[in-house]
């Protein structure tokens, strides 16, 4: 088999015959250059390991380096990818109505080209806590909801972590090229022959270092640092040097005796100049204008660190909301290919009904429009996910050749503060706030310098000069001079007063931006709040539809199968259990992303250090 774009990849053999249910019957691993040791499985391309260099290992040969990501992989082939029906989706419906699980759109599809194992998400202290992990949900409420929603029963495990001797730096390879220049000219180099399974947490630090935004940002307060030291430099004198060299041919004409008579005399003599001279200047009074600039230019420093943590802020919130649509595409997917796999289902019993005779065309055009209608949803479900992974792929700037997954979706926490101590908190923390008042203090500064203008200028001032001639009478002359000057302009045109004036204008701008942002935040606060408190509430709401639907959908199946009740009912009842599913899963991410707004709102808070949710 050959991997479009991966150069020097072994070709592997495989059972054919055993291509859908048990992976390869024989299996090969070749070690690219690219860093990754790639073992092959039935269903796709799997990466799990790193390699210094190309370098082809067969089975069972382990080498030092190699030999972690081969064991992974092995378990990963048998383990990792069940048998698909579907654009590789299992075709299970689950028996749990908390589902969320990814597991099967995690499955490479024909655009995804494979998998990479996730990165280590914890130390290897978390791994007894991790199989520890049923047993908490079991312990759970059982009318409430887990914090952390249970994978499908039967669901496989997205991949083994890769212990932490091996990975360093685990998020390394996931940083661009250091040249942001580079543009791609081969098709192969930004063909996608992976997917990455990330965290949150994860997603949210690659976002902090690789995100070009912020980097700009973090540039911009360092040109602002230097604006301060370019500032700073007119406490200091001005020393210059200047020189010159100049040549010189003089010519004179003259009457004398020539040859016993009278005639002219003409003399030509050569020479050259050099001069030299050394200039101080010191500024002893500038009626106010050197304090204001340094004062200005700190200021400038503080808004600019502001609005890199103002940025920061809005990077992570947009992280996370796009981390959350990815997770939302995903399980719309395993919402509909169970919604597929009931109409297909129910379009296979009435096509039997109709041809025992119990049954009638009738039906089975209705359940055969309820078949194509949810196969048209399923796949416009898959191609929501591959625009959010890119999408996403695009905000953490990862190469171009992977592309991101998420964990199964999790309540996220709960927020500890009451509406009234989350408002006032952000105003005290919010950097939009202070980013007004350090504009104020900026316009109060300029309003200094333009003022200064009409004010004295004392400067002392020193220079040493020297001139040396090179002629038939050399010498050598040199001298110097000190002493002060003023300047004063007395009559500008009211100039510089009407520049003061505008500074005094956008003083008055950013007071009133100062209560426009207060007001904008405490509507941020209180839109979040309630968002919060109200899919707090659907959560336990949308559980009870889902049983209650599930419920629904197996009385109208046996109502029809004992001919009491009506196809309609059952592709009715099909139709509000997906809507039910659907609106679960819409609850749980409306909290977790109001509670990333409100997160965002107060600002400067830990991540996650939240109580959790009390059922």
């Amino acid at each position: 088999m050959k991997i479009p774009g991966a150069d020097g990849l072994r070709v592997c053999q495989w059972d054919v015959g055993n291509f859908m249910g048990q992976g390869c019957s024989s299996r090969c691993v070749t070690r690219l250059g690219l860093n990754l040791a790639i073992a092959i499985p039935a269903f796709g391309l799997g990466v799990w390991g790193t390699s210094p260099a190309l370098a082809t290992m067969p089975d069972p040969v382990l080498r030092t380096q190699g030999e972690a990501s081969l064991a992974l992989a092995d378990a990963a082939a048998i383990a990792h990818h069940p048998a698909p029906t579907d654009g590789g989706l299992t075709a299970e419906r689950p028996a749990d109505p908390h589902h969320l699980s990814q597991a099967e759109s995690a499955e490479p599809n024909e655009t995804d080209g494979g998998t990479f194992s996730p990165l280590p998400e914890a130390s290897e202290e978390a791994a007894p806590e991790a199989e520890a992990a049923p047993e908490a949900v079991e312990d759970a409420a059982p009318t409430g909801i887990p914090e952390t929603l249970p994978p499908r029963p039967g669901a496989e495990a997205e991949a083994v972590p890769i212990p932490a001797e091996v990975v360093l730096d685990a998020l390394e390879y996931l940083n661009p090229d250091p040249n942001p220049l580079l543009i791609q000219t081969d098709p192969a180099e930004v063909e996608i022959i992976g997917t990455q399974l990330l965290t949150l947490e994860q997603a949210i630090e690659l976002a902090y270092r690789n995100n070009p935004d912020l980097q700009v940002a973090e540039l911009e307060l360092q040109q602002s640092r230097e604006v301060l030291n370019e500032a700073r430099a007119a406490r200091l004198p001005t020393v210059s040097v200047s020189g010159a060299l100049q040549g010189q041919n003089t010519t004179s004409t003259s009457l004398g005796l020539v040859g016993g008579g009278l005639g002219t005399v003409t003399t030509e003599r050569l020479g050259g100049v050099i001069r030299g001279q050394l200039d101080v200047v010191y500024n002893v009074f500038s009626s106010g204008r050197r304090t204001a600039s340094i004062r200005a230019a700190e200021e400038s420093i503080r808004l600019q660190e502001l609005e890199l943590e103002r940025r920061r802020e809005v990077l992570r919130l947009n992280t996370i909301n796009e981390y959350y649509d990815l997770q939302q595409t995903v399980e719309e997917i395993r919402i509909s290919q169970a919604f597929l796999e009931e109409a297909e289902r129910n379009l296979r019993d009435t096509r039997l009904r109709e041809e025992v005779g119990v049954g009638t065309r009738f039906d089975v055009l209705r359940a055969e429009v309820q078949t194509a209608n949810a196969r048209q949803r399923l796949v416009q479900a898959q191609s929501d996910r591959q625009i959010a992974q890119r999408t996403l792929a695009r905000r953490l700037n990862l190469p171009p050749s992977i592309t991101v997954n998420t964990v199964p979706v999790a309540i996220a926490g709960n927020w500890p503060l009451s509406l009234e101590e989350s408002i006032v908190m952000a105003y005290q923390l919010r950097a939009e706030l202070e980013q007004q008042l350090a504009q104020r203090e900026i316009g109060e500064q300029q309003r200094r310098i333009a003022l200064s203008e009409r004010g004295p200028q004392v400067d002392l001032f020193a220079n040493y000069s020297g001139q040396s001639t090179f002629t038939e009478d050399d010498g050598f002359n040199d001298g110097y001079q000190f002493g002060a000057r003023v300047a004063w302009t007395l009559f500008d045109g009211g100039a510089a007063a009407a520049r003061g004036r505008q500074r005094e204008i956008d003083i008055a701008i950013a007071e009133e931006r100062f209560e426009d942002t207060r007001t904008g935040i405490r509507l941020e606060i209180e839109q979040a709040y309630y968002s919060l408190q109200a899919n707090q509430q659907n959560i336990q709401t949308a559980e009870l539809a889902v049983e209650q639907a599930r419920e629904a959908l197996e009385l109208a199946v046996l109502r029809f199968e004992a001919g009491v009740g009506t196809q309609l009912d059952v592709i009715s009842a099909q139709s509000e259990l997906t809507d039910a599913e659907g609106q679960y899963i819409r609850a749980v991410l409306g909290y977790n992303r109001a509670l990333a707004a409100l997160e965002r709102s107060v600002s400067n808070l830990p991540e996650r250090n939240y109580e959790p949710l009390p059922y």
